[in-house]
């Protein structure tokens, strides 16, 4: 199974991990040198939720949580919220 978003297509990213040392002049060093550059990959945070379709259906997809976030998706409702019977909200305790 690929590591890819299915709504929005982010997938993993190649990039730089770079290792540096020294002190940062605004601290009072000399500068921080560059020791050492090696490739890295940067992936997306991938979650594995039950979203309800258009249709009504349930489908488990793999989606980032950015997209979660942003309410790209709707996530589907495990189970219906409690409700009192019509006749019971109004009345007093007692």
């Amino acid at each position: 199974m690929a590591r890819v978003c299915e709504i929005c297509g982010k997938k993993t990213q190649v990039g730089n991990a770079i290792e540096t040392r020294g002190k940062a002049k605004y601290l009072g060093g000399v500068g921080t040198k560059v020791t050492g550059i090696t490739r890295r990959k940067f992936k997306p945070n991938l979650q594995q939720v039950k979203i309800s379709t258009a249709n009504g259906t349930r489908k488990t997809v793999r989606i980032c949580v950015q997209c979660i976030r942003s309410g790209a998706v709707r996530k589907a409702v495990r189970q219906a919220p409690f409700r009192l019977p019509a006749g019971e909200a109004a009345k007093p305790r007692g």
